[in-house]
């Protein structure tokens, strides 16, 4: 499985459309097996998305993300983990052991009852998970 996080000084991007970096990890039983950190200069956010689905990244990880852009990446069949923040470390440790929802690692603003419809805590990281079997 390929999980991708968008960073930015050690810490998640805090908007994905924007963002410039992105770290690639392979990861097997729940433990990284290679990672890359490669520019993102495409110009479009159909280019990107393009970029993202050549690289084989069945996860992303990211913090604020515009509607259409999530549509695009989750259509292509990537599974979108938006409104994260806080150090790489700390999330990448934290999705594997299956607690990356916690709210400690959610955006100033974002919790449960506010924002965008969408699958919520555990529910949307096993969802993730089932897409790698």
């Amino acid at each position: 499985m390929k999980i991708a996080v968008s960073i930015w000084e050690g810490k998640v991007s805090p908007v994905f459309d924007t963002a410039s970096r992105l770290l690639v990890l392979d990861v097997e039983d729940n433990k990284e097996t290679s990672r890359l950190e490669l520019y993102l200069d495409e110009q479009t956010l159909i280019q990107k998305c393009s970029r993202i689905q050549v690289l084989g990244v069945d996860v992303l990880i990211c913090g604020a993300i515009s509607r259409h852009f999530e549509d695009m990446l989750t259509t292509s069949g990537i599974c979108v983990i938006p409104w994260v923040c806080g150090s790489v470390t700390e999330i990448l440790e934290s999705y594997m052991q299956g607690n990356l929802l916690h709210s400690r690692f959610s955006m100033p603003g974002c919790n449960q009852e506010k924002g965008r419809k969408r699958k919520k805590g555990k529910q949307l990281q096993r969802h993730c998970r089932r897409m790698e079997d």
